[in-house]
């Protein structure tokens, strides 16, 4: 993992969250010789039952105090705010399933973080992510996925900017989550059993529509099948993502099978939900998908027209695709269907296990009708 030709005149700053997984890389990079500080983010600072702001600080105050290295606080809640919640509001109002982990990466983690860090005198940084950075035969960095397939983060990753690259250090990045908890608890770390965080950091453990209803407006209107029968009534479109199945209220229907209802679709102009019923209906599946401007790590595609494998979202299975490169973005071709591509979120290309990069989706393409 050792870039730096003398780790023990080199500094490394290490993002400490207050898991496990941030613990154990500062852990690994004190025992390889290096000048270890840690910093910790508050990214999202209004106080209520839902947010772990505070007790993510002292968890991370108790790492360090216990690998015995300094600990820096930085707020940047303000240029969350700005440069990540803005857009993730932007885009649900129009409709579209925003990921706000990607944008957080490029321009707080890796953006503003990274340069807070250099300020502090740091020769790299370092997180958690399960995730690598190689230098490949030519001298160019290249974003690689984690080693544990299950626990792989470079989908969120996949837009930080080139330059960054040779300045991070991903240390569990090698290593299976399992093989980290061990190594904490063998360790004495004192977080080595705390719950791994999920969902949104801002959402929290709250109920997601709860939170997005304080600040995206929409009408209710109807439920309808492919066929244009009414079939119950939605809350507003913003608050419905394509696939989901819990929360839209349809069932015993006369005529109807026992099936789920699924979202697959959204009539932006009627105001109107589609559901249709059961996981195999044609118009969860797509044969490809348009995308806006795409982010290269490599600065450029590999070719105008290439294959590689995608990901439409975070641990799905890679699929083989072809991407065309086209004035206004991509347009890819799976080799097989792929259920519930949704507007918003991001397909991420990749070469064997290095990241190509990624672009957010604009449109699905459906198989011909019959």
């Amino acid at each position: 993992m050792s870039r730096a030709p003398n780790p023990a005149d080199t500094t490394v700053i290490v993002g400490i969250s207050g898991g496990v997984d941030s613990a154990v890389a500062a852990l690994l990079l004190l025992e390889q010789g290096y000048h270890v500080q840690g910093l910790h983010m508050t990214n999202w600072d209004d106080a209520d039952d839902y947010c772990s702001a505070a007790e993510d600080f002292q968890e991370a105050r108790r790492v360090c105090a216990d690998l015995g290295i300094p600990l820096h606080h930085v707020n940047f809640a303000a240029e969350y705010r700005e440069k990540v919640f803005a857009n993730f509001l932007d885009e649900y109002q129009r409709g579209r399933t925003p990921n706000p982990d990607v944008a957080c990466n490029r321009q707080i983690k890796f953006g503003d973080c990274l340069q807070y860090a250099e300020r502090l005198g740091a020769d790299f940084v370092a997180t958690g992510h399960y995730a690598r950075v190689a230098e490949s035969d030519g001298g160019q960095f290249q974003l690689l996925k984690g080693v544990d397939a299950s626990k792989d983060q470079s989908y969120f990753l996949h837009s930080i900017r080139p330059a960054a690259l040779p300045r991070i250090l991903f240390p569990v990045g090698a290593l299976e989550k399992g093989e980290v908890r061990r190594m904490a608890n063998e360790r004495g770390l004192p977080n080595y059993a705390r719950k791994d965080s999920t969902g949104i950091c801002f959402i929290g453990e709250r109920p997601f529509k709860e939170f997005l209803e304080q600040f995206v407006s929409a009408e209710g209107g109807a439920i309808e099948t492919p066929q244009g029968d009414v079939i119950g009534r939605h809350e507003g479109l913003p608050y419905y993502t394509l696939g989901q199945r819990q929360g839209l209220g349809i069932g015993g229907l006369r005529d109807s099978s026992d099936d789920p209802w699924y979202a697959a679709g959204k009539d932006e102009t009627r105001n109107v939900l589609i559901a249709t019923q059961g996981r195999e209906h044609p118009l969860l599946w797509s044969t490809g998908l348009l995308t806006e401007a795409p982010h290269w790590l490599a600065g450029a595609p590999p070719t105008d027209r290439f294959t590689c494998t995608a990901k439409t979202r975070y641990r799905q299975a890679d699929v083989p695709c072809t991407v065309e490169v086209q004035e206004d973005g991509l347009q890819v071709s799976f080799d097989e269907p792929v259920w519930a591509v949704t507007p918003g979120q991001y397909a991420v290309f990749y070469d064997d296990d290095v990241c190509l990069g990624g672009a957010i989706i604009r449109a699905r393409i459906q198989p011909p009708a019959g």
